[in-house]
């Protein structure tokens, strides 16, 4: 079995007994060379996240709304109509996250304090539900109401409400013996906390935790407001569309109950072994992508996980194509 090189991710290590026990889920080695045989030749940018209207302009207004957002970047498809969120704003059609990010850009120009700790804690479901005024109404947005009282109580206690201040309080790295930002997230923050067990063993995602690192490194390093020394040490952000855009590929390979699942549309159990296979071998499978992509591309021009994982999921995030769906607050 091929395995990546050690890239200093405790969730990458966190994967061995998934994949080699796996008994719906299979990684396709031989299409992992085919695929990065002419994807190596792409721009594979850092991506440039929806900001709607001026809010990267301010980087610690930029950090608070990202951080923000992405404490409840998840579950934007109806599971019962299987509509997908989406809104208007500004003269934009916005569709999934960005639609989120649209609609607390509004409430921001409306006046409400989205991005503070105290608004958050106390916020109601009457007043969620008007901030993610939509097409339909915002899925799990029970689950959302509490997160962001959660969130909010931990800012309130500890960062004078702002997520701004959590990031300063923390070491410039994912990982630091306890004091990076994506360890700090998963231990201060339960809702970050993105794990699950595989026959007896922890297996590591931080789906969200790293995601929500990255959007603040792709959006601000530039600016030399926001400094991350180890991002080369996140892996792909599991979800419902990357998965999906892998099989696309014929890179994941599904048996066929677990197809038959996913094309009639059926809940994939949270913490499931058919769940925790899928998120697994997605993780696997770009991590051994992007080992692949950069035996072709020059030194200069060599990539990183994330930068894989965003190909997949600009190219593939509003397919028609049928993908797993489970009920989860983790992604």
């Amino acid at each position: 079995m091929l395995w990546p090189k050690p890239i200093g991710s405790p969730v990458l290590d966190s994967l061995r007994p998934v994949i080699e026990n796996s008994r719906d889920v299979r990684t396709n080695a031989g299409k992992i060379a085919e695929v990065a045989s002419w994807m190596a030749y792409e721009e594979l940018p850092l991506p440039d996240f929806a900001l709607p209207l001026g809010i990267a302009a301010d980087p610690v207004q930029a950090i608070d709304f990202m951080l923000v957002a992405n404490a409840i970047d998840f579950a934007f498809t109806d599971f019962s109509s299987h509509v997908k969120f989406q809104v208007d704003f500004a003269g934009s059609h916005w569709s999934d996250s960005d639609a989120m990010f649209a609609c607390i850009k509004r409430a921001l120009d409306e006046g409400v304090p989205f991005l503070d700790g105290s608004y958050l804690a106390s916020a109601t479901r009457a007043q969620l539900a008007r901030v993610f005024r939509s097409n339909i109404e915002m899925p799990m947005l029970d689950e959302r109401v509490e997160i962001f009282h959660q969130v909010g109580k931990v800012l309130n206690e500890k960062y004078v409400g702002r997520f701004h201040n959590f990031v300063r309080a923390c070491s410039p790295r994912c990982y630091d013996n306890g004091n990076g930002l994506v360890e700090r997230l998963v231990a201060e923050f339960p809702r970050f906390n993105d794990t699950s067990c595989y026959d007896g063993c922890e297996v590591k995602f931080y789906k969200l935790a790293q995601l929500g690192v990255w959007m603040v490194y792709a959006g601000l390093h530039s600016t030399g407001a926001f400094r991350l020394e180890d991002p080369g040490k996140m892996t792909a952000f599991a979800d419902y569309i990357v998965p999906a855009a892998l099989r696309l590929m014929n890179v994941l390979s599904y048996s066929s109950g677990l197809d038959h699942m996913i094309n009639t549309y059926q809940i994939v159990p949270r913490d499931s072994a058919q769940e925790i296979e899928i998120r697994a071998h997605t993780l696997y499978a770009t991590a051994l992508l992007r080992e692949e992509i950069n035996k072709i591309r020059p030194p200069d021009m060599q990539v990183i996980i994330p930068q894989i994982d965003a190909r997949l999921w600009t190219h593939y995030h509003t397919t028609f194509r049928p993908h797993h769906l489970t009920r989860t607050i983790m992604y």
